[in-house]
């Protein structure tokens, strides 16, 4: 134990301009304590931080990274050689780039159709939908926009700019089923089933990307149906499946936490729009427990408590 009187230490990995926005660090922090654990929240680029002094680091609201992606997974492999990282750095790796997708969908997932463009290209003729333009590497709907198939010109000139940044272009077609049923995200805890949320419709026509932090989000509450629960469960066992992933997360130990995000396509089929294995919003307040058992699975992890 790297705390005072034999109590594990924790950090939960912020950004600076991320502190006082993450709603899940408050119900968090205080679920930990509740569990005898010392807990700090620093912020994952703070030179002044010493890492080796916590028996878990968790990464959580680190969302300034997606403008500094190597340094960010530099980081991670610095912090994962001096105490136990979780996710696991070669995750952190893997997820961050959404390039992932295309992992899931040669490993038999439904995934959105997503075409990826590394360096300027044509994009793709949208037909008669709206299509999705946004970086791999992104968070929060951060430079990400739904343009109408009469808008090429205006979704040309974001992958521009994406290009221009040094970040590659991915294209998904937007599906009418968002507006009407929104994102069912699944949150999982030690590869179980913690909770599930829904979120309202995001992207707008003919409203520019956001260069916010991240982009208004409207959640509530849901019970993920049986379909939901089976394909997250696949999802997540296909991924225990790409040996990088499974090799850092410890062989048979589940992730510390996963969170799928699913929708139906125009044939009315579940599909995976994307999973947060990195630092994804877990909306703990939705659930009176969640925190309590994401904060479980934390401290087990530290050394802190035996699993229950």
């Amino acid at each position: 134990m790297r705390g005072g009187a034999g109590h594990p230490r924790v950090a939960l990995v912020t950004a600076e301009v991320a502190r006082e926005v993450d709603d899940d660090l408050p119900p968090l922090i205080a679920a930990l304590e509740a569990l005898g654990v010392e807990v700090e929240a620093p912020a994952w680029d703070d030179p002044g931080v010493d890492w080796s002094g916590y028996d878990v680091a968790v990464v959580r609201s680190t969302w300034d990274y997606t403008a500094r992606h190597g340094e960010f997974l530099a980081w991670a492999d610095d912090v994962g050689a001096r105490t136990r990282l979780l996710n696991p750095p070669a995750v952190l790796r893997w997820n961050s780039d959404k390039r992932y997708l295309g992992d899931l969908a040669a490993a038999g997932i439904p995934v959105v159709p997503t075409t990826f463009l590394p360096e300027p290209a044509d994009l793709p003729d949208p037909g008669e939908v709206d299509q999705v333009v946004k970086p791999t590497v992104s968070a929060g709907s951060k430079d990400t926009a739904r343009f109408r198939p009469s808008q090429r010109g205006a979704a040309r000139e974001l992958a521009e700019r994406i290009w221009a940044g040094g970040r590659a272009v991915m294209v998904q077609p937007y599906l009418s089923s968002v507006d009407r049923d929104g994102e069912t995200a699944l949150i999982h805890v030690d590869g179980g089933l913690s909770h599930a949320i829904r979120k309202g419709p995001l992207l707008r026509p003919d409203e520019p990307p956001t260069r916010a932090l991240f982009a208004a989000e409207h959640i509530s509450p849901t019970s993920a149906s049986a379909e939901h629960r089976e394909l997250a469960r696949a999802t997540l066992a296909a991924i225990a499946g790409i040996p990088a992933v499974t090799e850092a997360a410890g062989g048979a130990t589940p992730l510390a936490y996963a969170r799928v995000d699913v929708v139906r396509d125009e044939d009315g089929r579940l599909a995976v729009l994307e999973v947060e294995l990195c630092e994804p919003s877990l909306f703990l307040a939705t659930d009176p427990s969640a925190a309590d058992r994401f904060a479980r699975v934390i401290a087990v992890r530290a050394g802190g408590v035996g699993p229950s």
